[in-house]
């Protein structure tokens, strides 16, 4: 495999991830952080951080807009739930496991 190749799959494997996530706004961020110490806002910071390397314009809420595949404002208002506290709690034990996302 070429690294085109790989690049090209890797490439086609986010954007089926991402169309994933956009098909299951019943999965609440919280529950993707306590399962996997990752969410969409992770994805967002992620993907800006990446795009800032070429494009220093790029923003946050671009990130954001194309993750969730909305405004975040209409996502939240659609889609998010409050988290219980035992969601909460279980978040705040498993903060070392949490993704590390340079900048953010």
């Amino acid at each position: 495999m070429t690294k085109e190749q790989q690049t090209e799959i890797e490439a086609a494997a986010f954007r089926a991830l991402i169309a994933h996530l956009q098909q299951r706004s019943d999965v609440q961020n919280i529950d993707l952080m306590n399962l996997a110490g990752f969410c969409r806002n992770c994805l967002s910071k992620w993907y800006s951080a990446e795009a800032k390397k070429t494009l220093p314009d790029f923003d946050y809420a671009d990130a954001q807009q194309y993750v969730y595949g909305m405004n975040i404002s209409d996502w939240k208002r659609d889609f998010q739930t409050s988290a219980s506290d035992e969601q909460m709690q279980q978040f705040e034990e498993g903060q070392p496991l949490h993704a590390k996302i340079s900048g953010y």
